[in-house]
């Protein structure tokens, strides 16, 4: 079941910034309180009481951040009710989308679109992301995450204008042949252009070098779908993102 690989992968990406409590693994990032880089995935099949609920908000807000979980809901079919019980609210219901590295859909653009590697190109492509995404300006943290993410054996992405880094994103360190696509970003000047799309492309199809045979992403919105499904990516389930604010 993907869903069952998805969540094994989320707990592998992780990394060793993991506490347990009870049925959940909770990531955290010392270095940043955004959503994104805060959350718990429960145990698949979980059946969460009462008690641990509390437990898992106790250790959110002991550590300054918003009780917060992102899975698959199919996985962990008990947990939303229990969480809804305790106050959380949904913040988003995602579809979850997959495409072989066999089955991409070439996106041809008019910029140069390529994997990066160099601590100055990763420091352009935390720059990129973190502007379409509203986060503070880039720091080394951010950089320092992105080659985490290279020496696990991901990838990062960049497009390229001239001498301008306009578009950027990144394939997660795989686990079992799964990798999150994630962070594809282009700057306001530079879109409706298909860079998103060639940017996910390239990754998808360059994934499979790599051993990541099934990447995935949740797109956040219908547009950012429709931009995947035309590189080939398709639904096969969803992702739940349900927080106590």
């Amino acid at each position: 079941m993907l869903g069952a690989e998805v969540h094994a992968y989320l707990r592998s990406a992780a990394g060793d910034r993991v506490v347990r409590s009870g049925p959940f693994l909770m990531r955290f990032d010392e270095h940043v309180d955004a959503l994104p880089f805060n959350y718990a995935i429960p145990d698949d099949d979980a059946a969460p009481t009462a008690d641990e609920v509390a437990a898992l908000i106790a250790a959110f807000r002991g550590r300054a951040r918003t009780p917060r979980l992102e899975y698959v809901p199919q996985v962990a079919p008990k947990v939303e009710d229990a969480l809804l019980e305790a106050g959380f609210t949904a913040e988003g219901r995602y579809p979850l989308l997959v495409c072989r590295p066999d089955e991409v859909v070439d996106a041809p653009v008019d910029v140069r679109v390529a994997l990066v590697t160099d601590d100055a190109s990763l420091w352009h492509v935390a720059r990129v992301m973190n502007e379409a995404f509203e986060a503070p300006e880039a720091t080394e943290h951010d950089v320092a995450r992105l080659r985490r993410v290279l020496d696990g054996g991901g990838l990062v992405a960049a497009a390229v204008d001239g001498d301008e880094v306009v578009g950027a994103g990144q394939l997660g360190r795989p686990h079992q042949g799964v990798a999150e696509v994630a962070g594809i970003a282009v700057q306001a000047s530079h879109r409706r252009r298909g860079i998103a799309g060639a940017v996910t492309a390239l990754l998808t199809h360059e994934g499979a070098a790599a051993g990541i045979m099934t990447p995935f992403l949740t797109p956040a919105d219908d547009g950012a779908a429709r931009v995947y499904a035309r590189v080939g990516y398709r639904k096969v389930g969803e992702a739940l993102h349900i927080s106590l604010r």
